[in-house]
């Protein structure tokens, strides 16, 4: 499971849930960080990322154009890294349900 982690998430995500999301990045590895929400979402389509946000941009982009790239919207505000990664952790089975069903195109989790 590949998730790509928005730049209003913490690039420390990537480390923190390495065990259950191996092959995750953040935006600012990629060289994407400040980067345009199309290059994006092309980047992401084009290498099998689950995009991860906190904002609706992706969220709407889902929604208009559907998958590739499947979107995961944090709904959960201001919290800290730990908190955030803990919920990520938590909802793993819900995250690779999502995955896996082939016609879902976003995910919306809640703290």
């Amino acid at each position: 499971m590949k998730l790509l982690f928005d730049e209003n998430l913490s690039f420390r995500l990537v480390a923190m849930l390495a065990d259950i999301f191996p092959e995750s990045t953040h935006l600012r590895n990629v060289g994407l960080l400040g980067g345009e929400d199309q290059i994006i979402w092309e980047f992401a389509a084009q290498r099998g990322f689950i995009l991860v946000s906190k904002d609706t941009d992706f969220y709407d982009r889902s929604v208009l154009y559907g998958v590739p790239p499947k979107v995961i919207w944090l709904r959960i505000g201001n919290s800290t890294v730990a908190e955030t990664a803990n919920m990520l952790r938590h909802q793993y089975i819900v995250i690779r349900h999502f995955i896996e069903d082939a016609e879902a195109t976003f995910l919306a989790l809640r703290a």
